[in-house]
């Protein structure tokens, strides 16, 4: 008999799972914060100020700057392209096996994009030019050890070429390639923690070695594996928009795992067939708690079918492109959303009525959130229609 698993028992495990309760919260430590990145698989990086706000909700008095140490100094964490040509921030364990089972992939179609557009840029043998510069680039940062774009452009003038596609030069996207191909990493960045300015170093001086070279069918298995263990029970479909993988990558990697079938209120979805979830005895549901996780929260991105947590919420929380801005959680499921006001203080409007003691809980959280950004002003680099409303 096919294992029935309904909205309630899914809210309740992703709470506890993805830690948005004080029961499964982590320490304030670097192994803490490379813990939180493990439970969500990796964390969305597109906007720095995601990487921190996501530990720090999930962290007991946590501190920004302990998050940059497991970034910056024990490089616990490790920031890469990856799943949907995403930029994340996931533990150094799980960067080759992203590396293989998407990255890689992703390299070779970026690739051939950017030899196109040095061709239409009247740049002749355009393939054996990205190699000689890239070879180039590369070892003038090695001299370095680590080096912003501008240094590298002057190392290595050729980076200057004019891309007539883009209007600019060729800079960002020979190191882009550099980054996908595994030979370079993003480091700390220019300025603070919201900065986007990131120096670079090589791979080998950052991580004291070159990323282990996996087979792409083994860590395609092993990426399915994580991913069902953090965001299953789902739809398969969901395991195949979080990676970006086609419909034969992904269904060969479930192949090789013992998975199995559940049903998610007439939705067919899979587990693996080891998960507690299979259990006869249901784990007890978490106590109730009030979570705000930042835009791009890996959570509330981290499938596509989200009715089940998100309501008819979508319109005032998500942009035209799909992404999503800061949310306020109650119980397992999306019920408002918050904003930082010029002046700094953290502004909440609840969308669905979750009665005072929820409302209690949800000031609580507005007010813990407020002491971790204190002087810092953080504005999502996509922004939503409640979060520009609240932040006028």
């Amino acid at each position: 008999m096919v294992r029935r698993i309904g909205v309630a028992e899914r809210r309740a495990r992703l709470a506890v799972r993805h830690r948005l309760c004080p029961t499964s919260w982590a320490d304030d430590s670097v192994p803490g914060a490379a813990a939180v990145a493990a439970s969500l698989v990796a964390l969305h990086a597109t906007d720095p100020a995601t990487v921190f706000l996501s530990v720090l909700a999930r962290t007991r008095d946590g501190q920004v700057g302990t998050v940059e140490r497991a970034l910056y100094d024990d490089r616990a964490l490790v920031r890469m392209l990856g799943m949907r040509r995403t930029v994340w921030v996931l533990d150094r364990e799980l960067a080759p096996v992203v590396q293989a089972a998407c990255t890689r992939a992703v390299a070779a179609t970026q690739r051939k994009r950017l030899v196109q557009h040095l061709q239409e840029s009247g740049v002749d043998d355009a393939a054996a030019w990205l190699v000689d510069v890239a070879d180039s680039t590369h070892r003038a940062l090695a001299v370095r050890g680590e080096a912003a774009a501008t240094e590298l452009s002057a190392d290595e003038p050729r980076l200057r070429t004019r891309l007539e596609a883009t209007g600019q030069n060729a800079t960002a996207r020979v190191l882009l390639q550099l980054a996908a191909d595994g030979h370079i990493v993003r480091g700390r960045p220019r300025g603070s923690w919201t900065s986007t300015q990131y120096r670079w170093s090589p791979t080998t001086t950052w991580l004291g070695a070159p990323l282990a070279e996996l087979a792409v069918e083994a860590a395609q298995v092993a990426l399915a594996r994580r991913w069902l263990e953090a965001f299953g029970p789902a739809p398969v479909s969901d395991l195949r928009w979080w990676t970006g993988w086609g419909a034969r990558e992904t269904t060969r990697a479930l192949a090789a795992l013992d998975v199995v079938e559940v049903d998610l209120d007439g939705v067919p979805g899979i587990l693996p067939a080891d998960d507690e979830m299979l259990l006869d005895t249901a784990p007890p549901p978490p106590e109730p708690v009030a979570a705000l996780l930042p835009a791009l929260d890996p959570t509330p991105m981290g499938w596509q079918e989200r009715g089940w947590f998100l309501g008819e919420h979508g319109p005032a929380l998500f942009d035209r492109t799909g992404n999503i801005g800061p949310t306020v959680w109650w119980e397992g499921r999306i019920v408002g959303g918050w904003a930082q006001r010029p002046d700094g203080e953290v502004v909440v409007r609840l969308l669905t009525d979750i009665g005072a003691e929820g409302r209690a809980a949800v000031q609580a959280g507005a007010e813990r959130l407020s002491g971790h950004l204190g002087d810092v002003r953080v504005t999502p680099r996509f922004r939503t229609p409640l979060e520009r409303e609240l932040s006028a």
